[in-house]
């Protein structure tokens, strides 16, 4: 059996943080978040790690994390751009920016063949949480033309910044812990201990905290790839002449569960996420990664 594969999407322009966040370090020897999530998918059995970047980022990045990663992993390299279209469809002049996730998950088609999980570049999700979806990959099998899939869901209180909103995949998950639903949500904060965020009407919805909710880390079978190339010409067809709108993985997930073509185990994970959305969540990161490398988690000069 092939080892998965993590598919890492750093191509975000991070356009919040005001900078490219996703080779900023974070750990004592300049390690970055990335680093981390590597190390621990590295140690919970994954056998290859493809990046999707963008061209213009791909000579820092190489020299700030995957020159340093090929030395422990095999690793391959993919490139989001807004070019990366079907050759039907007509680029906007307008457009600045690429697709969104969606895009990104499909610009991996050729090089994984395998199970994989994707996740974000900025994001730390924790040990456990790669080797429970690690233990689910292995399994996975679609049968009968449904994806077998896989996420892992995060309290949602655990996963907001004290600087701002982020977008986050409320889910719900039924007596079996299978997803049945995902809203995603782009401007959701704080609200004591709990949530709140505006909908589609203007109206205050807040939530109590408990929630779970989607991070981009999942676990899909290779027939991923097709479905994303069906929703994302779809979305091109319907709204790829608007300047902004994307289409991101939470929602495909969400329209292949009502369409009964891909079942979605919810793993849960005790360990804590934290990321850096906006600069300001930078030095509460750095003492997340001192703190855990106290805890015996990580050594201190992480790759030796």
């Amino acid at each position: 059996m092939n080892k998965p594969t993590l598919l890492v999407m750093a191509a975000g322009v991070g356009s919040r943080y005001g900078g490219l966040k996703q080779i900023d370090p974070v750990g004592p020897c300049g390690e970055i978040v990335i680093d981390y999530s590597i190390y621990d998918a590295i140690r919970a059995g994954f056998g290859k790690v493809v990046f999707v970047i963008r061209r213009d980022i791909e000579k820092d990045f190489r020299e700030a994390i995957g020159d340093r990663i090929a030395k422990r992993t095999e690793v391959q390299y993919v490139f989001q751009q807004l070019s990366n279209v079907p050759p039907w469809f007509t680029v906007p002049a307008t457009r600045k920016k690429p697709w969104g996730t969606t895009q990104a998950v499909l610009t991996a088609v050729d090089v994984i063949h395998e199970p994989c999980a994707v996740i974000n570049a900025d994001d730390y999700y924790g040990a456990t949480a790669y080797k429970v979806l690690a233990e689910h990959l292995n399994k996975s099998e679609d049968k009968n033309g449904v994806g077998d899939y896989s996420m892992v869901g995060f309290t949602i209180r655990n996963t907001l910044s004290e600087f701002g909103t982020v977008a986050r995949g409320l889910c719900k998950v039924d007596a079996d812990g299978m997803l049945t639903f995902i809203e995603e949500l782009t401007a959701i904060e704080k609200d004591g201990s709990g949530a709140k965020y505006k909908d589609a009407s203007g109206a205050l919805i807040r939530l109590a905290g408990d929630e779970p909710v989607s991070m981009n880390m999942w676990g899909f079978t290779p027939s991923i790839f097709g479905h994303c190339r069906r929703v994302f010409e779809d979305f091109l067809r319907a709204h790829g002449n608007e300047e902004k709108t994307e289409t991101f993985i939470p929602m495909t997930v969400g329209q292949l569960i009502r369409e009964k073509k891909a079942h979605v185990k919810v793993l849960r994970s005790p360990d804590a996420w934290f990321g850096v959305t906006y600069k300001e969540d930078k030095p509460a990161v750095v003492e997340s990664v001192r703190k855990l490398i106290a805890k015996g988690v990580y050594p201190e000069k992480l790759w030796g």
